[in-house]
């Protein structure tokens, strides 16, 4: 039996159909790796972003009607906590819990000690851990407050106020 080889016809038929399936492989080879180097940074800039917006929230709470000192303390004070409302404010904070979107919101007195503040021990404690979710948390984004409170003596109500810093975490989503 003698095998017939193709036409020439057929050869360039079946040339052309490899020839397509390669230029349809290579370019769809090509738009996997624009498409990877394309979104491998959106993780590190979801990051970034967050970190801006704890950032703009720890500016923004200080300032806020639930912390500021408002006219309490004689003159509007800018970056200004009263102290007094944060301790209130820490024992309802399940009506805020997802006011924020954030995870965590600490205040530390600068020249104090670490002891965490509860309501039989305030305002002779350090550190008044305001609101906190157990989860994953971002480092903390940071400013310098003043936080005010009012004590008694023996000579009136005292206006006392200390350098604090504002701290505010985000939720690790990663």
């Amino acid at each position: 039996m003698v095998k017939r080889l193709p036409k020439i016809g057929q050869m360039k038929i079946q040339q052309m159909a490899f020839m397509l399936i390669a230029v349809v492989l290579f370019f769809a080879l090509v738009g996997l790796f624009v498409i990877v180097i394309r979104f491998s940074g959106l993780k590190q800039s979801s990051v970034i972003l967050e970190e801006e917006n704890a950032m703009l929230l720890v500016t923004k709470l200080a300032n806020s009607p639930e912390f500021a000192c408002g006219s309490s303390f004689g003159d509007s004070k800018l970056s200004c906590i009263d102290a007094d409302k944060v301790m209130m404010l820490r024992e309802h904070i399940s009506d805020y819990s997802g006011f924020w979107g954030i995870a965590e919101i600490e205040i530390r007195k600068i020249s104090s000690d670490s002891k965490e503040c509860n309501l039989e021990n305030y305002p002779n404690c350090g550190i008044i851990q305001v609101y906190s979710k157990n989860v994953n948390k971002l480092p903390a984004s940071s400013n310098f407050v003043a936080l005010c409170w009012k004590e008694g003596s023996d000579r009136g109500i005292n206006e006392r106020c200390e350098v604090a810093r504002l701290m505010v975490s985000s939720e690790d989503k990663t």
